[in-house]
């Protein structure tokens, strides 16, 4: 079986992005996500708003390799960063008086990768 090269170029750009950022601030969490990128998608995390919820402690900042889905209720203010999320997600996170970034907004605010928690 062989091994498919990314075709998306925005992925593929991000990925190269991430793993400069982790070389260049020895931050060791973009190389980890951009080597969770780096796998089939079919692989990559999906979280659902009820695990944030769960999980997650108020006016933390989350990074979800993958993509965030709104199931479930949200009611704490937070920060996350993910590759993709459905927009009702989206509006979920916003409405609970959290904000939603991209991946490469995430480590450009957080060039260290300190005070982030990865879910999924």
């Amino acid at each position: 079986m062989s091994i498919e090269e990314k075709t998306n170029p925005n992925l593929v750009r991000l990925i190269k992005d991430l793993k400069d950022q982790a070389r260049e601030n020895d931050a060791p969490i973009w190389r980890d996500v951009a080597e969770r990128l780096e796998k089939p998608s079919s692989n990559w995390a999906e979280v659902n708003l009820s695990r944030i919820q769960r999980y997650a402690d108020e006016d933390e900042t989350l990074l979800v390799p993958g993509k965030v889905l709104g199931a479930g209720i949200l009611k704490k203010k937070v920060t996350v960063g993910a590759f993709k999320a459905s927009n009702s997600a989206k509006d979920r996170i916003v409405e609970a008086g959290g904000e939603y970034i991209s991946l490469r907004e995430l480590a450009e605010r957080n060039p260290s990768g300190s005070e982030i928690r990865i879910m999924g």
